[in-house]
């Protein structure tokens, strides 16, 4: 694949990357690590040299487990992980109304990536992201912190998560913010209103998580009946009562597209989203080889302009039922 920019700090990344949150996480279900590591194995041989995980997702195995495929392997491939979301009450499933909390201490930041290097085996992290603005911390104090460990050499790249256009600007202007992650996809667009222009006007790229919407434009969920007892999409509103047929309508006009250019849904749906320029990169997890492989066929498609026009009137901005999140999960972004 070839390689796109995020930002100005010479941060290059293949277009397709891989999330590895469902590789180690309760969030979608029981995960298989032999098999993870059978996939980014696979990944790095199709030309995927990006990777993202985090210390939560676990927590702290899923990067455990990109250590273990990193071996013998680590100059070929883009890390980035994130600090900043720390478990409130573990004992709770998710599906019982777990909630998280956030930390974007200095003294955090450091600690989390001293602790995020070891489980990774890694010398450095290539961009280190904070995972959801902590309200109580001043961004300019978190993004210092991490300025820091840019001069120390433990990170090479600043990322945020979850930020808005405000905070975005203000951290910035502390240190050079390489990329931003955001949820970004047909079911979820609400950055095009504010924060894309603003990264476009200061040079930050984007990193879209959940290009897939969670797994649901992939056209494998029909039903709460293919998710697993404790899958947080259960209590997603998105995947809820007649939000999730409002959207199943949507998805259905999608794969009729799909199927006219013979490809998957899920394939069209990641086209779509690299095709909104080449300051994005896309992350969509892939717990098996399987969903790899059908994820990896968007990078050989090229949609047309009367190709998009089909896609916005199939799957109309702000058209998708229910909230991103529950409200008690929903980022804090300033």
């Amino acid at each position: 694949m070839n390689l796109r920019k995020l930002g100005s700090q010479g941060l290059a990344v293949s277009p397709l990357g891989i999330g590895c949150m469902g590789m180690a996480s309760e969030t979608y279900g029981p995960a298989d690590e032999k098999e993870a590591i059978a996939t980014l194995h696979e990944a790095f041989d199709l030309g995927v040299r990006f990777i993202d995980t985090s210390d939560i997702y676990g927590p702290f195995r899923s990067e455990q487990i990109v250590g273990k495929a990193l071996k013998g392997r680590r100059d070929k491939v883009v890390v980035g992980t994130k600090f900043g979301i720390v478990p409130a009450d573990p004992s709770t499933p998710i599906t019982e109304g777990h909630k998280m909390g956030v930390d974007g201490r200095p003294s955090y930041v450091r600690s989390a990536c001293d602790a995020s290097l070891q489980r990774l085996g890694v010398d450095h992290i290539d961009i280190y992201y904070q995972h959801r603005v902590d309200p109580d911390v001043p961004i300019e104090e978190t993004v210092g912190a991490l300025a820091e460990l840019v001069h120390a050499g433990k990170i090479r790249h600043i990322g945020l998560s979850e930020a808005s256009a405000t905070i975005v600007e203000r951290a910035h202007t502390v240190h050079p913010v390489s990329a931003v992650q955001a949820e970004y996809s047909l079911w979820s667009r609400d950055i095009e209103d504010h924060l894309l222009p603003t990264l476009r006007r200061l040079g930050i790229g984007v990193v879209a998580y959940s290009p897939l919407g969670r797994g649901f434009l992939s056209g494998r969920i029909r039903s709460l009946n293919d998710l697993a007892p404790d899958d947080y999409r259960r209590v997603n509103p998105r995947f809820m009562g007649e939000n999730f047929q409002r959207n199943l309508d949507l998805l259905d006009e999608l794969a009729a597209i799909a199927e006219e250019m013979d490809c998957t849904t899920a394939a069209l749906a990641l086209a779509w989203v690299l095709g909104r320029g080449a300051d994005i990169a896309a992350i969509p997890g892939a717990e098996t080889r399987v969903h790899l492989r059908e994820n990896a066929a968007a990078a050989k498609i090229t949609l047309t302009d009367q190709d998009l026009q089909r896609i916005e009137k199939a799957f109309p901005k702000d058209s998708v039922a229910g909230d991103r999140y529950p409200a008690e999960h929903m980022p804090f972004q300033g």
